[in-house]
């Protein structure tokens, strides 16, 4: 796997940054507001604090935003907290504001610039215009391509070969449509074999935070900015990375190929389908690839295998056999439905 450090400065300055002369001596020390969540932005609020400590010249201080716990689970019984506020008070010692919506709340002291990563709220001009320098946001794919909720989900799902980070200016109106002030050089970085959406945030989230820095450090976000992108002018693909939702996890045996629900269910963990007879729906916790001398022509779908150990298999849609190790029914104890599916199948 491609380390995060091997995207050194000297590449990012190749990449766009080197195109203006600029000493950050020359503004001074910035004041950040930074809206945040998950474990993608906590590595960009993570290296600006550390490039804090380490050059008080550049940053004078950090806020942090971040939305309130959300109730979770069977019955909302659960309540989760967002990642980042135990990051930002706890490890760091951060000022930070819980904020649901922007409508009504202003910022209790003035900012110099906004940072906004995997927020999941549009920043309003009222709040960028209050900033010196607006906002500034650090997005896991090669944009113009993946703008979205979800760009490391889609970059597996959607088998992208090569991906990075770019850093853009926050647009008052639309996500993703700012100016791009930084992005990973070209050809973009490989995306491993195999990886997991945790492993590619991690990988990306490091890279994010590191380039961010640059960026600040560069002074590339001081007007007149200038557009440092390359992909869009690439000709390599460009689509939009949806919200993940329930139908991205749906299997139907009949028509998807065994590659394809092994591959969503190493990016999005738990899948589901209905259960033939009884219509339940039955959630996929495991699933492994079957033995090869195993698969051939026989119905789609669910069934036992005649083994004498009851082994639950599903043949896919171009005929490969996938073992399903362990399911739920829904509404059901995890890992339990492996008993009561064989028992339906059979009936």
């Amino acid at each position: 796997m491609l380390s995060a450090t091997s995207i050194s400065l000297r590449s990012l300055l190749r990449a766009g940054l080197s195109r203006r002369c600029f000493s950050h001596a020359s503004v001074a020390p910035l004041s950040i507001l930074f809206c945040g969540s998950d474990e993608f932005s906590i590595a960009s609020l993570r290296a600006l604090h550390q490039a804090q400590q380490l050059d008080r010249n550049l940053i004078r201080s950090i806020e942090v935003v971040h939305r309130p716990a959300k109730r979770t689970g069977r019955g909302l019984k659960v309540v989760r907290e967002v990642p980042i506020k135990r990051i930002a008070t706890r490890e760091l010692a951060l000022v930070t504001h819980e904020v649901d919506t922007f409508t009504g709340w202003t910022p209790p002291s003035a900012f110099d610039i906004v940072i906004a990563v995997s927020f999941g709220r549009l920043v309003p001009p009222r709040i960028l215009n209050a900033a010196q320098y607006g906002g500034l946001n650090v997005h896991p794919s090669l944009l113009p391509d993946l703008r979205g909720p979800a760009p490391i989900h889609h970059t597996l799902l959607k088998k992208r070969a090569r991906t990075g980070v770019t850093v853009q200016t926050l647009h008052p109106e639309h996500f993703d449509h700012g100016t791009i002030l930084g992005q990973t050089p070209p050809p973009g970085i490989d995306v491993p074999e195999g990886a997991t959406t945790d492993q590619l945030v991690k990988q990306l989230g490091a890279l994010g935070g590191e380039m961010l820095v640059s960026v600040l450090k560069a002074g590339a976000f001081v007007p007149p900015v200038k557009d440092a992108g390359w992909y869009g002018a690439s000709g390599g693909p460009v689509e939009h990375a949806e919200k993940i939702s329930s139908s991205h996890r749906a299997v139907d045996f009949g028509t998807a190929t065994a590659d394809d629900i092994l591959t969503r269910h190493r990016v999005l963990g738990d899948l589901w389908c209905l259960l033939p007879r009884t219509g339940e729906r039955v959630i996929l916790n495991e699933i492994r690839a079957g033995k090869e001398d195993a698969a051939g022509d026989g119905p789609v779908g669910i069934f036992v295998a005649e083994d004498g150990r009851d082994d639950l298999l599903a043949r896919t849609a171009d005929g490969q056999l996938l073992s399903i190790v362990s399911s739920t029914i829904a509404g059901g104890k995890r890992g339990t439905g492996n008993d009561h599916i064989v028992h339906v199948v059979r009936r």
